[in-house]
């Protein structure tokens, strides 16, 4: 389970203004942390970018991968941002990504077939609307998958994202249950071991005590890990959760154990 860093956020002040200035210091600061921090991986997530979104992705791209060759994220629903920043990628690079919705099908899942990128599906309806159990999202899994192989994508490249809920929903608790059983059927269903990606940080969104919200998270983390998850994509400044995505790799591992090895 690869530990991927959710942290550099356009919603976060000093990142938006950072990206508007075109000042590269704050996303740099940001990358370096999240590196030291464990990060296997940095998802750069730029919102839609409604204006100048080609110039604003590839100053945010070439910004991080200045400072680190850790694979990327691409992050955006502005299929004018991804292609740019597509184009300005020199790091392994995910595209971040498609889903039943017909505008995405139509200008996203070109670019992935284009760019020969991995490319994260969120099991979402048509409508971008969260199935209600596994049973849809398991649905929405088998049409995706047959989209993207249809576009030409090949089964190691595609990234099945079941939709981690916030626990706060009425059936936030149902979800969670659900979104295990997603991750451990896809391969069977699927006929592939399809990777899977997981928005950890959606679990505890809301106001609540951060003490909660890292208890909740550190707690979902091994079952994510045991039902065979392969990205947790994460605040790696938690540095409890992190250590316990690191320990669950580890016990995973067929290796000799030394207690060396704990993180």
């Amino acid at each position: 389970m690869k530990i991927i860093a959710d942290n550099l956020r356009i919603t976060q002040k000093s990142i938006a203004d950072a990206v508007m200035q075109k000042n590269p210091a704050p996303l740099q600061d940001m990358v370096k942390r999240c590196e030291n921090a464990g990060a296997e991986g940095i998802d750069i997530n730029s919102g839609p970018l409604y204006r100048n979104p080609e110039s604003q992705m590839t100053f945010m791209v070439e910004a991080v991968q200045d400072v680190t060759r850790l694979p990327v994220i691409i992050d955006t629903s502005n299929p004018k941002a991804l292609k740019a920043g597509l184009a300005a990628s020199k790091n392994p690079v995910t595209l971040n990504g498609i889903s039943l919705e017909p505008f995405k099908l139509e200008q996203i899942l070109p670019l992935a077939r284009a760019y020969a990128c991995d490319l994260i599906c969120y099991l979402l309806y048509p409508n971008g609307h969260v199935p209600p159990d596994s049973a849809g999202r398991l649905e929405v899994a088998v049409s995706l998958y047959q989209k993207c192989r249809e576009a030409g994508i090949e089964p190691d490249r595609i990234i099945m994202d079941p939709v981690v809920a916030p626990l706060s929903w009425q059936d936030g608790l149902f979800q969670a249950r659900e979104v295990l059983t997603v991750i451990r059927t896809l391969p069977d269903l699927l006929g592939v071991s399809v990777r899977t990606i997981a928005g950890l940080s959606n679990l505890a969104a809301g106001a609540q005590a951060s003490a909660r919200k890292h208890l909740a998270e550190q707690v979902y983390l091994p079952m994510l890990a045991a039902s065979g998850l392969s990205m947790a994509l994460m605040n790696v400044l938690h540095t409890e959760p992190v250590r316990v995505a690191r320990m669950c790799r580890l016990l995973s591992q067929e290796s000799i154990f030394t207690w060396e090895m704990v993180p």
